[in-house]
């Protein structure tokens, strides 16, 4: 996005650029659901066309994450600082790095899902994706909270709102603990390797749901502030 793009975003509410980028993070997350459904069809041409617009998408976010840090202003005349919403912004980006790394590692070793554990394994992934989506919702109700000086009902929604995404991160600890035990009871058939690294994308995976819990804990810490 050119410079002065970002700026007519600024001129408009010191909430849009960050709401782009958000926009752009949760993008390249959900490619990892077609990315996933792919990879269980042994499709490896088609699975690394959709790791490139990932990681495309990764770098789309980088370059707005930049233009954001060198362009925000610093005169800014609002309730919360301008160094709790950079910190916002990192934790944002950093949902779009985890894609990349997932769906880069998977791919360079075309690590298969066994099939016994592909239903539930997609289910876990759509479950992860679901915080980071959620984690885009409460961002995009930035802008009522600038409205309201963060106060009032508004403070409530966006709280309800982070408690949500709570619950979804509690989900998919649940749904990644019965996926390691699938495994483990299945462990002994598969290379040793491929164990190791099935049980760190289980682990990596989940990453995505406590990255997007962390988004909402940094906002959190923001209307705490305000």
């Amino acid at each position: 996005m050119p410079v002065n793009t970002i700026m007519g975003l600024f001129a408009k509410s010191p909430m849009k650029p960050l709401q782009r980028h958000v926009v752009c993070v949760n993008e390249c997350c959900s490619l990892l659901v077609p990315f996933f459904e792919t990879c269980t069809k042994g499709d490896w041409e088609k699975a690394n066309e959709i790791r490139t617009q990932i990681s495309h998408l990764e770098k789309e976010a980088d370059v707005l994450k930049r233009e954001i840090r060198l362009k925000l202003p610093r005169g800014l005349f609002m309730p919360v600082d301008r160094t709790d919403m950079l910190g916002l912004l990192t934790q944002q980006d950093k949902l779009a790095n985890l894609a990349k790394d997932i769906a880069g590692r998977v791919v360079g070793r075309q690590l298969e899902i066994p099939s016994s554990m592909q239903d539930a394994f997609l289910a876990y992934v759509q479950r992860c994706l679901d915080a980071a989506s959620q984690a885009q919702e409460v961002i995009s109700e930035l802008d009522e909270l600038l409205e309201t000086g963060f106060k009032g009902r508004e403070v409530t929604l966006v709280a309800e709102m982070i408690n949500k995404l709570d619950i979804i991160e509690d989900d998919t600890d649940e749904l990644q603990i019965k996926l390691r035990q699938q495994l483990m009871s299945i462990e002994h058939k598969y290379n040793p390797i491929d164990v190791m690294f099935l049980y760190k994308i289980l682990e990596w995976v989940g990453g995505i749901a406590d990255q997007a819990q962390r988004v909402g804990s940094r906002l959190e810490l923001m209307l705490s502030r305000s």
